[in-house]
């Protein structure tokens, strides 16, 4: 028996490996497909249907007109030099020549050769071996890694661009880079190929299926399906930390939890979460709910649970959410427990809008609030990451247009934006797995809550938009609200100001430069991680780290080298910080004993589903 030039293998090893990619039985297989076109058409329905009715509009055309805008810039600046651009061309092809001689001289003389380009080690779509024993497989991969970093290359060396240009196109590219990996294809990966053929057809049925079911559970556009959401129910399984519902404005309602020690912290402790999302991800059970631990450390907490917004909110701006949520929350607070001094937490936006409320409401003469914690939070966005890529002039008037519409944003669309800063991650994986292996994506609390998507108010986002994104007027001191002029300086109590060093959204080097802004001490943290689970990181599961230091002066990676590094949460730590404070305990409060009680925690307004 002879051997084949691929590293040894037998004529019948090389004919088993071909015979795994062909079709068993014709049949069967022209009828799936058939199959597959009708579920297609269904899909296809599913996207029509709303936008005959005049239901959906598609805001496709004026995203896809920026890339086009920024691709033309980059372009410009290649093109304008032919010297330039012929080495910039020179670089591709020879990249593209030595995988060519390179998948030739394995072929054909059988010669272990090595690789022109190879994935990173945290790159999964590559993982299955025929990827580097097939030769045809192995050319694909190799070919679409050189396309890639090349013209990832080409945005970083455009030195003609300004930066938030650069920015938009390094973005873009990305997106692009991802969307035509050879694994996102049924020919052109050796895993989807075979499941095809072993299945003559029936995982696209499915996929078929699943895709026209998630195009009508989007009402006309995509929801894309990251975890099987049955199993999860709100104040069952996810969101059950005992507590009660003690307070509702147009905006919010009120938790407070019931206590869990005989003593607790005389402070109470109020939870600002972001909006953008629902506050359940710091309670999304038992064993991660930071807000379980928290009563279990002794403080008698009160959570904001933000309205998901419909049009009767349209011109619910910043001054409304101040108002009615936060100043809303402490006065339950004090009806509450009878305390008028507090400790408040700010995650993410609702850090932002924490930080803004805290300044009008210094300049109001209202001081009940005593310390300030945020979770990832941003009052300078010149560092703000690539949410940035979403905001420009152009762009921000083309989300308020839409808004004007109905009064808010719908919630898919912060959750594209989201799932689109990582696209690899977050949704090319579920593309492949959902509607091309025909495959039911697992159950997950984490993805479940990532799902559960709320409406922008359109005032509120707006004011957000152009006053932190586009024109960073609270670290300029230029946001106005209720007729003041603000200023992160007269916030003189003391703060702890958490950053995640692997946090794309709140970026760790823009938390660290906010600090300076503050008119108090300033404990700045930075978790392992990333934006959620940099925060969600409870003591008992002992995973990543948190760095300590000095004052958060000078220059972000200076800070670093110095800082200590700390194994495991940084939960007690900020414990121990809060506590330094004001460790006065006074007997148990749990809610009711003061205030009439609306109703069960989790409440009625996270409950509200688009």
């Amino acid at each position: 028996m002879s051997k084949t030039a691929d590293s040894g293998k037998t004529d019948a090893d090389a004919a088993s490996s071909v015979e795994q990619y062909l079709v068993k039985d014709p049949e069967r297989f022209a009828l799936n497909v058939a199959r597959t076109i009708e579920q297609a058409g269904k899909a296809a329905a599913a996207w029509a249907e709303p936008r005959e009715k005049g239901e959906v509009r598609d805001g496709v055309a004026e995203p896809m007109a920026d890339m086009v805008k920024t691709f033309s810039k980059l372009t410009e600046y290649w093109l304008s030099d032919p010297s330039r651009a012929l080495e910039a061309q020179t670089r591709l092809f020879s990249g593209y020549l030595d995988v060519w001689s390179k998948s030739l001289h394995r072929v054909t003389a059988g010669e272990d050769v090595e690789d022109t380009a190879k994935p990173d080690r945290s790159d999964k779509r590559f993982q299955d071996p025929e990827w580097g024993r097939n030769a045809f497989f192995d050319f694909l991969k190799q070919a679409y890694l050189v396309t890639s970093r090349w013209a990832g290359d080409l945005v970083e060396h455009a030195d003609g661009l300004d930066e938030h240009t650069r920015h938009k196109a390094s973005f873009y590219m990305k997106q692009v880079t991802n969307a035509i990996s050879p694994s996102n294809f049924i020919l052109t990966n050796p895993e989807l190929f075979r499941e095809t053929v072993a299945s003559n057809g029936e995982n696209l049925v499915r996929g078929m299926k699943m895709l026209a079911e998630d195009i009508a559970a989007g009402k006309g556009d995509l929801k894309l399906r990251q975890a099987d959401y049955s199993p999860f129910e709100l104040g069952k399984n996810v969101a059950v930390t005992p507590g009660k519902v003690v307070g509702r404005s147009d905006v919010a309602e009120i938790l407070q939890y019931e206590p869990s020690t005989e003593t607790v912290l005389k402070r109470p402790l109020l939870i600002c979460p972001p909006w953008i999302n629902k506050f359940y991800i710091l309670d999304l059970n038992p064993q991660k709910s930071f807000i379980r631990w928290a009563v279990e450390q002794g403080h008698t907490v009160f959570v904001i649970s933000w309205v998901n917004p419909d049009s009767r909110h349209g011109m619910k701006g910043w001054e409304a959410y101040v108002r009615e949520g936060l100043q809303y929350g402490l006065d339950i607070v004090d009806r509450a427990t009878g305390e008028k001094d507090v400790n408040v937490i700010g995650y993410c936006v609702g850090g932002t809008l924490l930080a803004a409320a805290l300044s009008l409401l210094a300049k109001e003469g209202d001081d009940r609030i005593k310390s300030a914690t945020f979770f990832t939070t941003q009052v300078d966005f010149t560092y703000a990451g690539d949410l940035k890529v979403f905001v420009d002039e152009d762009q921000v008037a083309a989300v308020e247009r839409a808004m004007g519409e109905k009064g808010y944003l719908e919630g898919t669309k912060m959750a594209t934006a989201f799932n689109m800063l990582r696209s690899g991650d977050l949704i090319w994986p579920y593309v492949v797995n959902n509607y091309m292996r025909g495959k039911d994506p697992t159950p997950f609390d984490l993805l479940y809550w990532n799902a559960d998507s709320t409406r922008m108010a359109a005032a509120n986002h707006s004011f957000y938009l152009r006053n932190c994104y586009l024109e960073n007027n609270l670290a300029k001191g230029s946001m106005e609200l209720a007729g003041c002029k603000l200023s992160l300086a007269d916030i003189t109590i003391p703060v702890y100001n958490l950053a995640a060093r692997e946090d794309h959204i709140a970026p760790a080097r823009s938390v660290f430069l906010g600090c300076k802004y503050f008119g108090g001490d300033v404990e700045y943290v930075m978790a392992g991680s990333g934006h959620i689970a940099g925060v969600v990181n409870p003591p008992s599961m002992n995973k990543y780290q948190y760095w300590t230091g000095g004052k958060p002066v000078g220059d972000f990676e200076d800070w670093i080298a110095k800082a200590k590094e700390n194994p495991g949460s940084w939960w007690p730590h900020w414990q121990k910080w809060i506590e330094k404070k004001d460790a006065t305990r006074v007997p148990a409060r749990g809610p009711g004993k003061r205030i009439e009680v609306l109703g069960d925690a989790p409440g009625t307004y996270v409950k509200v589903r688009v």
